[in-house]
């Protein structure tokens, strides 16, 4: 897992559920989103504490910025992820900085990783979005060696982001049957999921702020640039839009740290989870 990767499996055995994710991650353009959350990548690969030369994986990786975190950090890393669009960029990432790393086409419920190939495997509010929850956990203890780590940052369902996606869902509701990528921020969800295949796991709340020069500013951003936002927004009429993005509007001005009508500072609170396997 040391080179830079510019080849891909034919395609992806992707249910229809999974082919609509697909194409949400692929709309918009999440590098503008990505951008504002690099320091929860930092922080993670931080508190993993991984080591210069193991082998680490990056699970829904999107453009990669766990992914290069862990490169930094002398790691011999792979990111996996089934946007083909975000590999590039992340590709083109790690050649800007000269990092060595492998990107791969592959889904977060099937990866394509041997039994126990990994000594860590980090995510960023990637494999949280997995439709089945059970089935990306055992992914992840599959994957990574015993006594290895998981190394995971998902977005509260009481933090501000949380309140986001309530809100489209009041407009757009989400598939039925599928449980919420929000659980993924909770305590008692990873230990429901993880269970006896870990031995020990360290957590707690972090905060990642994000800012911009207005609540109009935010609602625009994330109207354009994030996949499931711009999903959401696609599938209203004229005046299902405009209510969205005065809901969206008013949800920024509530939660804005400064208070006001001018730049808005959003605290978004997310789990950070250190998890050690048996």
């Amino acid at each position: 897992m040391t080179t830079t990767s510019t080849a891909s499996p034919a395609g992806l055995a992707l249910t229809p559920l999974k082919s609509t994710q697909q194409q949400t991650w692929a709309s918009g353009d999440f590098r503008r989103i990505a951008a504002r959350i690099v320091l929860v990548s930092e922080l993670l690969a931080d508190t993993a504490d991984l080591r210069a030369g193991s082998r680490v994986l990056d699970v829904a990786c999107g453009n990669g910025n766990a992914t290069l975190a862990a490169a930094r950090a002398d790691a011999s890393v792979l990111g996996v992820d089934y946007v083909e669009a975000l590999l590039e960029d992340g590709r083109r990432r790690a050649a800007a900085e000269g990092l060595s790393v492998e990107f791969r086409l592959g889904d977060a419920e099937a990866l394509p990783v041997a039994d126990d190939a990994v000594d860590a495997a980090l995510s960023v509010f990637g494999v949280m979005f997995a439709p089945d929850h059970q089935r990306a956990a055992a992914e992840l203890v599959r994957v990574v060696r015993p006594g290895g780590t998981l190394g995971l940052a998902s977005w509260c369902p009481d933090g501000f982001i949380g309140a986001v996606f309530r809100t489209v869902a009041g407009h757009v509701p989400p598939p039925a049957g599928v449980a919420s990528p929000l659980l993924w921020g909770t305590a008692a969800h990873l230990a429901e999921l993880f269970g006896d295949a870990v031995a020990e796991t360290a957590s707690v709340t972090r905060t990642c702020t994000m800012r911009f020069a207005s609540a109009e500013a935010f609602v625009d951003t994330f109207r354009r640039w994030y996949g499931p936002t711009v999903r959401a927004f696609g599938a209203l009429d004229e005046a299902g839009a405009a209510a969205l993005a005065a809901e969206l509007t008013a949800l920024a001005r509530q939660w804005d740290r400064h208070g006001g009508e001018g730049p808005v500072a959003l605290p978004s609170t997310y789990l950070e989870s250190v998890l050690t396997l048996r």
